[in-house]
């Protein structure tokens, strides 16, 4: 029964996002055009992504989101017209750069975990080695090596 409950609120929640997705594209169709180019990879990313919390995902959208700030601003700026949408997406650089975006959420998410996995390698070597100097100089002190008499 709670297995129906929830999957009857994930449908009802996709619905919710198609009804504000059209509501978006009626009243705003020029920025509706923008970001469904510049928010691309997030969505292939979205699509793509079955880890649970879809950290990929998550990760693509926040990095491709925070790159879409100044082009949404600059079709605000001018005019907020479909001609202005298509001219800024004519602008391979901008589009390069959000997409640019995208591949840096996704690249921190791949190397991230492997980057704290070397650094804490790294302490626990380090600990280790300060952990075996100090055993050594303790048994050195105590005679426990057989060198010194009891």
């Amino acid at each position: 029964m709670a297995k129906a409950a929830v999957a009857g609120r994930r449908h009802s929640f996709v619905w919710l996002q198609g009804l504000a997705c059209g509501a978006v594209v009626t009243l705003a169709p020029a920025t509706a055009l923008l970001l469904a180019v510049l928010l691309g990879p997030a969505g292939l990313a979205l699509a793509l992504d079955r880890q649970p919390g879809r950290p990929v995902a998550r990760a693509v959208l926040l990095c491709s989101a925070a790159a879409c700030v100044e082009p949404v601003r600059a079709l605000w700026a001018a005019g907020h017209t479909t001609q202005a949408s298509l001219a800024l997406l004519g602008d391979l650089a901008m589009v390069g750069t959000v997409w640019s975006a995208a591949a840096a959420g996704w690249l921190l998410v791949e190397l991230a975990p492997i980057a704290a996995r070397v650094a804490l390698e790294a302490h626990s070597r380090a600990r280790a080695a300060r952990l075996r100097t100090a055993r050594a100089k303790l048994a050195a002190e105590w005679g426990a090596d057989g060198s010194a008499e009891p």
